[in-house]
């Protein structure tokens, strides 16, 4: 079975690098163009292009997904499946070119998280598990008919970028056994019910912004779930500071005053110890970064950085 393999960050790695494994020929890979990045502006590949470039396997970067030279030349490949994984959305024309069809692999139990950043909201939302599917592509982004799912446990302190990893490496496997019922004529799709859907759309910068006066589990959900990309910030005295870690402050916490006296973004320094009042009560911040400074441990940061009586996170 000839496979055309589609995917640009490293989420992508185990699942190309399982089906070479395997002994799987991948007839070409498809990813994003290089791009100049970085203060230097140096040209940098994607991370499938340097898996697929140590593999020797053939490589297109189409600029347009729509261009006529693409499609003729991955048409020319006589491809069985298209595997997509953490890619563009694919128009019509193309992801109908294989014979056996296409499928991708969406890092959500669908048809919850369905958009660009579902780790991240499963994890802002508090949710106790998370998962990857594999789904045939349709027009509609993320609505096609579920082929497989595996389910991982989300633990209180997961971050985006642990469940990131652990979803990559679940999601090869799941990748695999998909190829194999699809090769065998054994996939058996059944169709997203619709009732369940929710969204998972795009972060930006602005939105990562903590909102102090939000409860401690909420504000807790929100730094691990942008961590360590795109990170929450905040800001003081007009710099702004990116928090990768904390903890919900509890009664376990005997040097501190009592929750009550906390007033939200109110920031308490206890030794070598960092707690910000909450709407609720106080978050105790482990790992942040100040402006033009690498990420550090609060002990280690608070070495190099003095908070004045009465500061506050803004």
């Amino acid at each position: 079975m000839k496979i055309v393999f589609m995917g640009t960050p490293d989420f992508a790695i185990p699942s190309l690098e399982i089906l070479l494994n395997n002994r799987y020929d991948i007839a070409a890979v498809v990813t994003a163009p290089d791009k100049p990045r970085g203060r230097g502006q140096q040209v940098s590949f994607t991370a499938v292009k340097e898996c697929a470039l140590k593999h020797s396997l053939q490589i297109f970067q189409p600029d347009s997904l729509k261009g006529e030279n693409f499609i003729s030349q991955i048409s020319n490949l006589g491809p069985d499946l298209f595997v997509v994984v953490a890619f563009r959305i694919l128009p019509k024309e193309v992801f109908s070119i294989p014979t056996k069809g296409a499928f991708n692999l969406h890092a959500s139990l669908l048809p919850q998280y369905r958009g660009a950043a579902p780790i991240n909201w499963a994890i802002i939302n508090g949710e106790k598990e998370s998962g990857v599917t594999t789904f045939f592509l349709q027009e509609k982004v993320d609505t096609g008919n579920i082929l497989l799912q595996a389910r991982v446990a989300i633990g209180e302190a997961t971050t985006a970028g642990e469940l990131h990893d652990v979803l990559a490496d679940v999601g090869a496997e799941i990748v695999l056994q998909t190829v194999r019922l699809i090769e065998l004529g054994k996939a058996n799709p059944r169709s997203q019910n619709e009732t369940l859907a929710s969204p998972a759309p795009k972060i930006f910068k602005d939105d990562c912004r903590i909102q102090w006066e939000k409860s401690s589990r909420e504000i807790h959900n929100f730094i691990r779930g942008l961590s360590p990309y795109p990170t929450a910030w905040t800001t003081h005295e007009g710099k702004q500071l990116k928090i990768y870690r904390s903890e919900i402050v509890t009664l376990r916490h005997q040097t501190i005053k009592p929750q009550k006296d906390f007033q939200p973004g109110k920031v308490t320094v206890d030794s070598s110890r960092l707690y910000t009042g909450t709407g609720d009560g106080a978050i105790e911040i482990l790992q942040l970064q100040q402006e033009g400074k690498k990420k550090m441990a609060t002990a280690e940061f608070l070495r190099g950085y003095r908070f004045n009586a009465g500061a506050v996170f803004n």
